[in-house]
């Protein structure tokens, strides 16, 4: 398998043309992987479009490649957002990360009730720019044509107010539906909880969004592995595996 790059101007490219890579991209590729002159590699931008080419300059400064094919992946239709609570240690990243390689569309932070990690002022930016740093890793190591775009972190109230670009499913355990029964009508967005699980005061403002509560299987899952099974749920349900 041919190493990942990313080019965030590969828009309008075509075969023959001639790009080049520059800063932390050239470095990985001539320093880090050791690419050489005539080695095959991929591009993506992250936006949709993938490209093909093979090295004719591997430098520290620069990475020229001379594209073979460029095309560009339409966007999934629905989409599969994770709604992610934000949880102590790297348990968040673990799923941010993960998410992000079986193909989550979008991301966002959730600072629900019983989070124990506060994201404010800062911290929170930073913490913020890591989970979209990891995303950038993990869609690398995934050959990903789209990246997911991690948004702002929210409260339950600006959770609650998604319900009107998404279909918002909850991961509860004690929900009487399974996440294989409720029906698919839009882009749907995964929520799940912190460590302590979700709220009764959360879930009820959620319900009244909206939000369907659903459980996958008879087993609780981490907050760092819940979001995972149900994005390849989903995933084998619309057909995208």
């Amino acid at each position: 398998m041919a190493h990942c790059y990313w080019h965030d101007a590969l828009a309008g490219a075509a075969a023959g043309d001639l790009v080049t890579l520059t800063g932390e991209e050239a470095h990985h590729a001539a320093v880090v992987s050791r690419m050489r002159r005539g080695e095959r590699v991929l591009l993506s931008d992250g936006a949709g479009v993938l490209a093909e080419g093979v090295i004719d300059r591997a430098e520290r400064e620069g990475v020229d490649v001379v594209l073979h094919d460029v095309r560009s992946v339409p966007a999934p239709s629905p989409r599969i957002g994770l709604a992610q609570a934000l949880a102590k240690g790297d348990r968040a990243e673990l799923a941010v990360q993960a998410s992000t390689e079986l193909g989550v569309d979008a991301i966002v932070p959730w600072q629900a009730r019983r989070s124990v990690v506060q994201w404010k002022g800062e911290r929170g930016e930073k913490s913020l720019e890591r989970w979209r740093k990891v995303v950038r890793e993990a869609g690398k190591q995934a050959i990903r044509a789209r990246l997911p775009e991690v948004g702002a972190v929210v409260d339950t109230a600006g959770l609650a107010a998604l319900a009107g670009d998404w279909q918002l499913l909850v991961l509860e355990p004690t929900a009487s539906a399974s996440i294989l029964e409720v029906p698919i009508e839009r882009d749907a967005l995964l929520i799940v909880g912190p460590e302590g699980g979700i709220d009764p005061a959360e879930l009820e403002a959620l319900e009244a969004a909206g939000a369907v509560p659903v459980r996958m299987g008879e087993h609780v899952l981490r907050t760092s592995t819940a979001g995972l099974a149900g994005i390849v749920a989903l995933s084998a349900r619309l057909g995208r595996w």
